[in-house]
């Protein structure tokens, strides 16, 4: 998930960390309604009936016919807060721990075990510091059509914090870390590690230049690893964070129970969505990263 390399001095953290924070923000804007989607699949039990929610296109049809378009945007403000701490976090710290980890070698020659190492890193340690973010984000996406008359529980993001700590317990915006930081270590890493390995294999190539077609071509491929890699644990993260107080009693509670009440195939719940969504959000990302890197980096 590195961005090309970039000519003279590297960009001081800040401007890494800005960087970051205004493409995943970004990205989250354009790609929203598909995480919605994705996020009410994956929720969806199997029932005896007919499921309510079927496919990307279905899915968000069904929303936005019963609850208004603006419903496809459900979560957007903490999303928006997730993006400026753990988009920042992530995607800005991973080309310097990238560096500490590689000593001496030069840019050209990192291992991949190097990069999929400084990826894991900044996604479990963005997701720590994240988390609040995620699971009112998941609250406020879950929350379908209310009565007539009946105000939403979760009237925004601020409010929502608050409602939770005071009812469920500070502790309670922490739920789900454990498999969050697993679901975001591993799909950091793939992420990152993927695209630098695919860019890097398309430049090489000499079929592709550094531009446009290529970070296009490296975002998809690297969407594509992270949803095979990180479907199952993203499931039960979601599983976890939208389920009533008291359903599941940790990690592999959920698991046991997905598992043997749906089977295995439950864990890729909502994976063409889930992959429309990354792959689309790692496109939007990467070229908006690229161009507001251009603008903090100096003028020769």
């Amino acid at each position: 998930m590195s961005p090309p390399p970039s000519k003279g001095k590297p960009l001081p953290w800040w401007a890494n960390f800005a960087s970051a924070s205004v493409a995943a923000c970004t990205g989250e804007i354009a790609t929203l309604p598909l995480d919605t989607a994705k996020v009410r699949l994956q929720l969806q039990a199997k029932s005896h009936g007919p499921p309510k929610y079927k496919g990307l296109i279905g899915t968000t049809v069904a929303i936005a016919k019963e609850e208004g378009v603006g419903a496809l945007w459900k979560g957007l403000e903490p999303g928006l807060h997730r993006q400026v701490l753990f988009g920042g976090l992530r995607i800005g710290l991973y080309e310097p721990v990238k560096q500490l980890y590689m000593g001496n070698r030069p840019p050209d020659q990192v291992p991949l075990y190097l990069k999929i190492a400084a990826g894991a890193t900044t996604g479990g340690l963005a997701i720590m510091v994240a988390n609040p973010t995620d699971l009112v984000k998941v609250r406020m996406q879950a929350e379908g059509k209310r009565p007539a008359g009946v105000p939403k529980k979760y009237p925004n993001a601020f409010a929502a914090y608050r409602i939770i700590a005071r009812e469920e317990g500070l502790g309670r915006l922490w739920t789900g870390m454990g498999p969050n930081i697993a679901r975001n270590a591993i799909i950091n890493a793939a992420e990152l590690a993927s695209y630098d390995q695919i860019k890097e294999t398309l430049l090489k190539s000499g079929f592709f230049q550094d531009n446009i077609f290529c970070h296009i071509a490296s975002g998809l491929g690297a969407g594509f690893v992270a949803v095979c890699v990180g479907s199952p644990v993203d499931v039960v993260k979601s599983r976890m964070m939208g389920a009533a107080q008291g359903q599941y009693s940790g990690v592999l509670d959920t698991f046991v129970k997905t598992y043997r009440h749906e089977g295995l195939l439950a864990f890729y719940n909502g994976f063409g969505p889930n992959f429309a969504r990354l792959g689309s959000w790692n496109v939007v990302m990467f070229l908006t990263l690229e161009q507001v890197k251009k603008a903090f980096r100096p003028k020769d």
